[in-house]
């Protein structure tokens, strides 16, 4: 696992494969770094499927209303729901939609990113300015890698646990 400079501000996400280490970036998305510790912290991504993988762009989670695997895991829903959190404003930035990057998934309306997120697999500048990077994949991309691909996958990846580095 790479070095954790700031365990405030790092996700730990254990996956099948292993850990994947995310560093949040504050500075640029406050908001959404903010969201996504809370989040952890309420255990509301625990178990949460991978639900959209699409090969050479991105893997997409974070449905906790619809992809929780042990509740209500609905593959025809999971995509459509959120949080008990009020949406979130978007945060976009000059931060690039780079290899490892995680961005907030979010309806057509640009302020609509609740809890649900994806972590891009390539450089996907097409999506810059358009949706909130909010962190980078400092360890671990090899485990993002192996997740299964689908729209949702047959036998969808999960989130096995969310934690905030500092709580793990």
């Amino acid at each position: 696992m790479a070095e954790i400079k700031d365990p405030e501000n790092t996700i730990i996400i254990t996956l099948k494969d292993g850990p994947v280490v995310i560093e949040l970036l504050t500075d640029v998305a406050p908001l959404h770094c903010e969201r996504m510790k809370q989040l952890a912290r309420d255990g509301a991504y625990d178990n949460v499927a991978f639900h959209r993988v699409i090969d050479g762009f991105m893997a997409q989670t974070g449905d906790v209303e619809h992809a929780n695997m042990e509740k209500d895991y609905n593959p025809r829903r999971a995509g459509t729901g959120g949080s008990q959190y009020p949406d979130l404003k978007a945060e976009f930035s000059k931060v690039p939609h780079a290899r490892g990057s995680l961005g907030a998934a979010r309806s057509m309306n640009p302020n609509s990113a609740n809890s649900q997120f994806f972590i891009n697999f390539a450089d996907n500048s097409f999506l810059n300015g358009q949706y909130t990077v909010y962190g980078q994949v400092i360890s671990g991309m090899e485990f993002v890698d192996k997740i299964a691909r689908g729209e949702p996958p047959a036998n969808p990846d999960r989130m096995i646990t969310v934690r905030v580095a500092a709580d793990a």
